[in-house]
């Protein structure tokens, strides 16, 4: 069974605002490396989820292979959720400095 044909339609990035820092901390953010990126446009597909938390910055991204085909917005204090398997366009207005973490399926 193929597994992508079922749950491209769930594929939704979760943002959290402004986490709190006992959350963050139980996270163990600062421990997770870092990735920082400059404004432009960028194409990217996800082959395992992510969770990152911004430091700085201002991303919309655009989902390809969903249903939800509205951009998703998120920058600096949000905590967000990249699913497994999402084909997307970062446009990034305001240069990206985030810790992220992949999980292994």
């Amino acid at each position: 069974m193929d597994a992508q044909s079922n749950s491209s339609s769930n594929l939704s990035i979760i943002v959290q605002n402004n986490p709190s820092e006992a959350q963050l901390s139980e996270l163990g953010i600062k421990s997770w490396p870092k990735w920082a990126c400059s404004p432009g446009k960028y194409k990217l597909k996800f082959d395992a989820e992510e969770t990152c938390y911004l430091l700085r910055g201002k991303v919309k991204v655009y989902p390809k292979n969903t249903t939800e085909l509205s951009p998703v917005e998120f920058g600096a204090g949000d905590l967000v959720i990249i699913p497994k398997g999402l084909s997307c366009s970062w446009d990034i207005t305001l240069p990206v400095d985030k810790y992220y973490k992949f999980h292994p399926s």
